[in-house]
Order: structure tokens, then C-alpha cells, then sequence
């Protein structure tokens, strides 16, 4: 047999099996005593340090009263029969503090619930609607605490939103069309049908804008030029007759803006990623996140090569040196991609985004900060020991990335890197590491 054949055949293997293996995480092995950090959410974008992921949606359903639904994925529980009645049951604590985003934080309103979930058989999903009081055109930040009390975990979350106009994406529900039940997620499946639910009074009509999709991708973080984003307006707008049973599909790749009239430039948005998103299953979709780490006629010569899936695979040999080193960076790589789909996507893919280009290259972070005005990364320094006298200590530092929430018609899920706060990057270095077969880390980035 053509030994170049025996060769191609053997790395063909590399990509088919990387989406059913778990996420892998390149971590420090220095053994540290720390303190506690309890301000600490690194584990919101790290799930090897959380069981729990739950999905927040927000409607406003009058003047003076806002739902916050919660919902549980059923794999995710952990139900123990270790109960009265012996059954399999989960056991959480809800916790929610409302507050006010003006400069003092004024608490509105606090919620608890304790939630004792029976197990259900081929239930895959569980969802939990908290009622809260606010009022007509304010900004407001839900603190939402759950401990889950079997495993004794607590993960934290804060969800931003306003009541400043009855028109916004608050005021709507996007349910499906033939289950009806509550979707938390507006990136659409192929093919799959929708209601929207209009709640804050009579509309005759909707009015469905289209925009092409956004497809940039961010400079580099050591690059001091304004973010990138949406500088067009749609393509085209039409309208509909409004019903809460509608079945609206959205076949076309790109933003769909919906709103209660033609001139109102606010709505809820649904997108449609592309029929693959958001895993790597092709090629050319695996292709797009290597704008990273290579050059833009050089991604172009992969993307024109006679045999893409081949380019691609000797791009990572190249990498990593042998057939197993790219095996892993293969693995490695388009994990993180995954994971910045599902944090990071706002109206365009999660890995196109700020946030996501440094999840990409730097991996997790170790501390991560939110407040109502953004969120700060930190990753951690090389190891620095100090002495005095005998005594030795560790003393962590931090390289850290600040993310300022921005205000976005389509979705509130955009940050933008603050590059003038983020002076020093090693984002060369990254990438020189990534090149040369090395997952880069800051605390250990000789080691693979």
C-alpha cells in the first residue's frame, strides 16, 4: 500500500473522535497554600470546577413584576435516595438578592427557594420560575446563589436587566412551537420552530429585521485599536401578523432582530450560527479559530488547499511534531472553542468574541471578577518564593485581562477587551508556544 496513504489514513483519525472526549485543561502542579478567595467565579467558565450549569432567562411580566426562570439539566443533579421517602431526589437552595445597579447598589427585592426535585425518568430538563418585584425604568443586577445540598457546592451567578422600555427583549418569551416549553438559548437548531410571546400588551404586528452574519474576528490583545463590531444595518426588514402560536423558522444563516414596530430599534433576536454550531465538525468551521494563531493569507492558502481536511491535519503535525503531540493540541484546542460557544456567544460565535480569543489562547482563567460594569480575568504568574529568616512563602500574581460590558442592541452578553488597562499581554509568546506544540500557560509554559 502507498506508505503516504498509510500516513493520511492514520491522521484522518485525529479529528472524528475529539468531540466525544471530555474537556482537558493544561493545569499549574505547584502544591500552594492559599486563602480562600470567596469573590473568585473562575468556576463559571471552567467546568472541571463546577457539576452544576444551570441556564438564567429574564421576562418582564408587568410594571411591577419580573421572573427569573432557572433551569436544570437533569445529568447535571445528583440524586440521592438518602431521604425519607427513599427516593432519588436532588436538594437545592436558591438564594436571590435584587439590587438596583445605581452607584450604591440599593436592594430591591430577595427571593429563597428550597427546591426538592424528584427524579423523573427520561426528564432531561428542570425548570424553576422566581417571581421578583421591580419597577418601571430602572437597571437591576440578580445575585443568584444555589447550593446544592447533597454535595455541599455552592456556584454563584449574576444576571443583569432592565425595566427601562416595554419594547426590549425582556418583554418577550421564546418557547417551542410544539412542546411549549421555555427556551433559554436564542441560537436556533436547523429546522427547528419557535413561538415568541409578547407580554406587556395587545401588538398587532412583528416586525422581523435580517443582518448578515458578523464575521471578524478581534485584534490581538496587544494591539491598541478600537473593538470590532456591527457597523451595518439589515438587510431587509418585513412584517408579520403577531400570534403567540406562530411557528417562526429561520433558515438563513445570520441576526434576526424582532420587534413591536418598525421604528422601534430594540426586540429579542434570534440568531442562526451556521447548521453546525456550535461543535467543529467540518473542515472549514475548524479552520475559522486558527485566525488566531496564523496569518490571514495563510489561513486562506489551508482554506484553498485541493484537500482541506488533509492541510488541516498537517497544519497540527507541524504543531505539535508527531501524530500524538497534534492529536492533543487538536483536542485541546477545539475544546476551548466549544466551551467559548457556550459562554461567550453573543450575536456572533463565542470563539469570535473578545472573551473568547483569550479562552482560546491563554485557557480558563484562574480568577475571574464581575461586577455591573464588566468582569476581570486573572492568570496566574510564574511561582514567586520569598524568604525571611528560614521561612519560605508563595506569593501568586496575576496577569489580568478587564472586559467592559457593553450595550448591545441584539443580545447582553457583550464584553470588549479593555486593552488601554491590559498593557502587558505575552500574546507573541502564546502564539509561539501554541506553534511549537506547546499549550501555552503562564505558570508552566515549558511543559505540554
Amino acid at each position: 500500500m502507498n506508505p503516504d496513504r498509510v500516513y493520511f489514513r492514520r491522521i484522518m483519525r485525529l479529528i472524528p473522535a475529539l468531540f466525544m472526549l471530555p474537556a482537558i485543561f493544561i493545569s499549574c502542579s505547584t502544591v500552594r497554600q492559599a486563602a480562600v478567595d470567596s469573590k473568585d467565579l473562575s468556576y463559571l467558565y471552567n467546568p472541571t470546577k463546577s457539576s452544576l450549569n444551570p441556564r438564567y432567562s429574564v421576562t418582564n411580566e408587568s410594571e411591577n413584576e419580573t421572573r427569573l426562570a432557572v433551569k436544570f439539566f437533569g445529568h447535571e443533579l445528583y440524586f440521592s435516595e438518602a431521604n425519607p421517602q427513599g427516593v432519588p431526589m436532588a436538594s437545592l437552595l436558591i438564594t436571590v438578592k435584587l439590587f438596583r445597579t445605581t452607584p450604591q447598589r440599593m436592594l430591591a427585592d430577595t427571593a429563597v427557594y428550597n427546591l426538592s426535585i424528584l427524579k423523573e425518568e427520561n426528564r432531561q430538563e428542570y425548570t424553576y420560575r422566581i417571581p421578583l418585584k421591580v419597577q418601571q425604568g430602572e437597571e437591576y443586577l440578580a445575585e443568584v446563589k444555589i447550593l446544592d445540598k447533597v454535595r455541599l457546592q455552592v456556584i454563584q451567578s449574576f444576571i443583569n436587566f432592565n425595566t427601562l422600555s416595554i419594547f426590549n427583549r425582556y418583554n418577550f418569551r421564546e418557547r417551542g412551537h410544539f412542546g411549549k416549553n421555555e427556551i433559554f438559548n436564542p441560537v436556533l437548531r436547523v429546522n427547528e420552530y419557535v413561538n415568541l410571546v409578547y407580554l406587556r400588551g395587545y401588538i398587532d404586528s412583528l416586525y422581523i429585521s435580517y443582518y448578515k452574519p458578523y464575521s471578524d474576528i478581534p485584534y490581538p490583545p496587544s494591539m491598541l485599536l478600537p473593538e470590532k463590531t456591527i457597523d451595518y444595518g439589515p438587510d431587509t426588514t418585513i412584517a408579520i401578523p403577531y400570534s403567540d402560536t406562530i411557528p417562526m423558522m429561520f433558515p438563513r444563516q445570520g441576526i434576526y432582530l424582532i420587534s413591536t414596530g418598525r421604528d422601534i430599534n430594540e426586540g429579542f433576536t434570534f440568531l442562526n450560527l451556521g447548521s453546525t454550531f456550535p461543535s467543529m465538525t467540518t473542515p472549514d468551521v475548524m479552520m475559522g479559530p486558527l485566525a488566531y494563531l496564523i496569518s490571514e493569507n495563510e489561513l486562506n492558502a489551508l482554506r484553498d488547499a485541493p484537500r482541506p481536511k488533509v492541510a488541516l491535519d498537517e497544519f497540527w503535525i507541524k504543531c505539535g511534531g508527531n501524530v500524538d503531540k497534534a492529536r492533543e493540541l487538536i483536542r485541546i484546542y477545539y475544546t476551548r472553542v466549544l466551551y467559548s460557544n457556550q459562554y461567550f456567544t453573543s450575536y456572533t460565535e463565542g470563539w469570535r468574541t473578545d472573551r473568547g480569543m483569550i479562552y482560546i489562547i491563554y485557557g480558563p482563567p484562574d480568577k475571574v471578577y464581575k461586577s455591573t460594569e464588566g468582569e476581570s480575568w486573572g492568570y496566574r504568574k510564574p511561582v514567586i518564593k520569598s524568604s525571611w529568616g528560614t521561612r519560605y512563602r508563595v506569593k501568586d500574581e496575576y496577569l489580568f485581562f478587564n472586559f467592559k460590558k457593553k450595550q448591545n442592541i441584539f443580545t447582553d452578553n457583550e464584553y470588549y477587551l479593555s486593552r488601554s488597562e491590559t498593557l502587558v499581554t505575552l500574546w507573541e509568546q502564546a502564539i509561539a508556544s501554541w506553534k511549537k506544540g506547546i499549550v501555552f500557560r503562564l505558570d508552566n509554559p515549558e511543559e505540554f
